[in-house]
């Protein structure tokens, strides 16, 4: 039977397919679990709305956390996302929009680091490397208005894109020895309140838009060389050389971009749009393929650890679809086929896919649903997936959030943690929260 956390509960992590609980956050419980196996512990990471004032956690009172109040960052992450659509759609539409799986959460691909967005300005670096301290860094510039999404860069150290009205923060680590330098021939930034450990993160360089447009879609070239962006504004997606500071403008027509992602392997494109379009890119030539659905717009997607396939959800749908390509690059030839997870509407009386990650393994995938029943509503549902060569997946169980009638708004996998996936999920509650799943692998090495 999958594992399901009863009210008033607080997942705590998976063991082979067991997803354990406790009733209310402990450092103690998570190390009896999962930490004499990993040999660290994952501590929950409090934040809360910068419009808002503080108060006491009750969650956790000894490191002084801080709680949201009221709508808390659910008016900051989900508003946000939300106030960017109406400008897409007609004011009678506006109960209408969906939600597109924007990366409010990233890992670095080589370190224990994760940053997330924590107010609608600012964003929060918490190294668990880090010995000297648990206090998070705050990443904070005027240049940093209305955040949208973040990833860190791929074989760049530890540097980190915040996607931005007017532009792309470029932020990297600066430490004794190792100073970050500004790129050459942009203007010298300062300003971050950097706490814990002798690491302050500066901002050394700002890729600004065309006519200040608000970047929404964003994505790293596995390498690190290039970042492709791309907003609800425009008319075309731009791929930047980083190292440069200059941005190439690709095929315009393109308007209401709505996701980019990059293969793993880098042969491979995909981007969608919010009237149902979706494209397939091979990236020697930069030519493409288009697809239409009739479920929506696409809302999520993920590829596959090996980039020869690609999970998608829609907006208005309870199955995922996942494109496999029939050849080898730079063939485009594809097929799409549905991914059934007929729990999402038996159990949680849901009828729609909101967010959804997948792991590095491509064995752990992370599903969230729009509304559902009182009793499941606010979870994650957690499936063990084989691909074998199509995907199947079998529901594990759930993961509750801390905190009263907690909501997932983003989450993503650690995709290069050695002992399995860490899946970090920022709740509405205001707390960043990640859970080790641990489990046998089915895949033979």
């Amino acid at each position: 039977m999958p594992s399901f956390p009863h009210p008033g509960s607080v997942t705590i992590c998976e063991i082979n397919r067991d997803l354990i609980t406790a009733e209310n956050l402990s450092e103690d419980r998570a190390k009896d679990t999962y930490g004499k196996l990993l040999g660290m512990v994952f501590s929950p990471v409090p934040f809360q709305s910068d419009q808002l004032a503080r108060s006491p956690s009750p969650e956790n009172n000894a490191e002084q956390a801080i709680a949201v109040e009221g709508k808390g960052i659910v008016t900051t992450l989900q508003e946000i996302v939300n106030d960017s659509f109406k400008r897409l759609f007609h004011p009678n539409d506006v109960n209408l929009l969906p939600e597109v799986d924007l990366q409010g959460v990233t890992w670095h691909q080589h370190k224990h680091i994760i940053a997330f967005i924590s107010g609608s300005n600012q964003v929060i670096v918490r190294d668990y490397e880090d010995s000297e301290g648990k206090e998070p860094c705050i990443l904070s510039n005027e240049s940093q208005r209305d955040i949208k999404l973040l990833e860190w860069r791929p074989n760049g150290g530890r540097t980190l894109s915040v996607a931005c009205k007017g532009g792309i923060c470029i932020w990297a680590a600066s430490y004794p020895g190792n100073a970050a330098t500004v790129r050459s021939g942009a203007a010298a930034f300062l300003g971050t309140l950097s706490r814990g450990s002798g690491i302050k993160y500066i901002l050394v360089d700002f890729l600004k838009s065309q006519s200040d447009e608000h970047i929404s879609a964003l994505s790293w070239s596995p390498d690190g060389r290039y970042l492709a962006s791309a907003s609800f504004e425009g008319s075309s997606y731009t791929i930047w050389d980083v190292a440069q500071g200059k941005g190439t403008p690709i095929r315009r027509g393109l308007g209401g971009i709505s996701i980019l992602k990059w293969s793993p392997i880098g042969d491979y494109f995909f981007s969608a749009k919010f009237d149902g379009t979706f494209y397939l890119w091979e990236t020697n030539t930069w030519t493409s393929e288009s697809w239409s659905s009739t479920s929506g717009f696409v809302t999520g997607a993920t590829w596959d650890p090996d980039g020869r396939m690609i999970l998608l959800a829609f907006s208005e749908s309870s199955t995922l679809g996942s494109i496999h390509f029939a050849s080898k690059p730079p063939s485009l030839d594809a097929h799409l086929l549905p991914v059934e997870l007929p729990e999402i509407v038996s159990l949680t009386n849901s009828q729609r896919i909101e967010k959804i990650a997948w792991d590095a393994s491509g064995e752990r995938l992370a599903v969230s649903y729009k509304g559902g029943d009182d009793l499941y509503r606010g979870l994650i549902a957690i499936y063990d997936v084989r691909r074998s060569p199509l995907i199947s997946a079998s529901l594990i169980g759930f993961i509750r959030g801390p905190g009263d009638n907690p909501k997932p708004i983003t989450f993503a996998f650690h995709d290069k943690f050695k002992q399995g996936p860490l899946l970090s999920v920022c709740w509405s509650s205001g707390f960043c929260c990640t859970y080790p799943l641990i489990f046998r692998s089915h895949i033979l090495p």
